[in-house]
């Protein structure tokens, strides 16, 4: 009698098979990666996969920036949205040869300027090519060498090209992308729903529901992404709708977590002391509906989200408003 094969080993012929699938590139390179959280150490786990060498820092190393940064080639940062102009200002007096290529993974909107991680690296970096790297791309899943995709943006195809090459293997498809503030937006904004979507799922509200809200807020994102400079097309690929399927469903986002720990009746400061890492979407949300005042952008769904995170509704409120809103046509 045949012995019966788990899903465990199933799994694990599969990813055996995938990563002997995809040839290494022989270049390598030298990778300075800021942030030593979830996202930049699944970041390096990739790179190192392709034989790159690593120079990882955050505030909690025994290494400073200047030597983190020395023969970088290529500058990851994957700190979190505070901390991303503070630590462009210092890089900036440590001084970045041009030929440094910087990759932003950060998705989030800085509370006083409003800008995109990208344009606040553009703007002390205009001599350095800039490439976003965002998609459906869950730290834990990466980390168990589960298979995955992203997108990496770039006005500059060549540097886009590189990047590709840095972290494309038979476990993670990389896509490019001559859209950087489109994936990027895609990425960032997906955050708020997923809050949203948390709520939902923390009030058992149903399929129906759940469809009908991820439907609506995928042109409530269209609306904003198109309106500040992305292309309509990227938010239907990898770092759009993508990421919006991936972080929407899963205890794995911390955003999810949040809106689920709403309906569930905890409070937003014990739910943020609960989570390992930082839920942008909170801060998000808060910036988001900044800019869709001053625009005069309609995000229905992103301001109930608001109104729930700064107290001023209860989750069955915010339902109930989207619920009521004056009939009218779907397009």
């Amino acid at each position: 009698m045949l012995n019966k094969i788990s899903q465990a080993d199933k799994r694990k012929e599969v990813i055996i098979t995938l990563e002997s699938a995809y040839p290494i590139s022989t270049k390598k390179a030298n990778l300075a990666i800021l942030g030593a959280g979830a996202w930049g150490s699944a970041l390096a786990k990739l790179a190192s996969h392709n034989q790159h060498q690593i120079n990882l820092w955050s505030r909690s190393l025994n290494i400073s920036l200047e030597e983190t940064l020395k023969d970088a080639e290529i500058m990851v940062s994957a700190i979190s949205m505070k901390g991303v102009k503070e630590t462009a200002e210092k890089i900036k007096n440590i001084g970045l040869p041009k030929k440094v290529i910087i990759i932003t993974a950060t998705k989030g909107l800085d509370t006083e300027t409003t800008l995109t991680p990208s344009q606040i690296w553009e703007a002390n970096f205009p001599n350095n090519s800039i490439v976003v790297l965002s998609g459906p791309n869950l730290s834990k899943e990466i980390d168990d060498k589960l298979p995955g995709a992203t997108v990496v943006a770039s006005k500059n195809k060549t540097a886009a090209t590189t990047v590709q090459n840095i972290f494309a293997s038979g476990l993670f498809r990389v896509y490019s992308s001559s859209d950087p503030i489109g994936t990027e937006l895609g990425g960032t904004l997906k955050n708020v729903i997923a809050i949203a979507s948390g709520v939902c799922d923390g009030l058992e509200l149903g399929t129906n529901a759940k469809s009908a809200l991820l439907t609506r807020a995928l042109t409530e994102i269209i609306r904003i992404g198109t309106h500040l400079g992305g292309k309509t097309e990227t938010f239907f690929g990898l770092s759009g709708l993508g990421d919006m399927l991936a972080t929407c469903s899963s205890s794995l986002s911390r955003n999810y977590r949040v809106g689920y720990g709403l309906a569930q009746g905890k409070s937003l400061a014990e739910i943020l002391e609960e989570l390992p890492g930082t839920a942008e979407g909170v801060n998000t949300t808060n910036v988001l509906i900044n800019i869709a005042n001053r625009e005069k952008i309609a995000v229905p769904i992103s301001t109930q989200v608001f109104l729930l995170l700064n107290g001023k509704i209860t989750p069955e409120e915010a339902v109930a408003a989207l619920m009521g809103r004056d009939l009218k046509a779907e397009f």
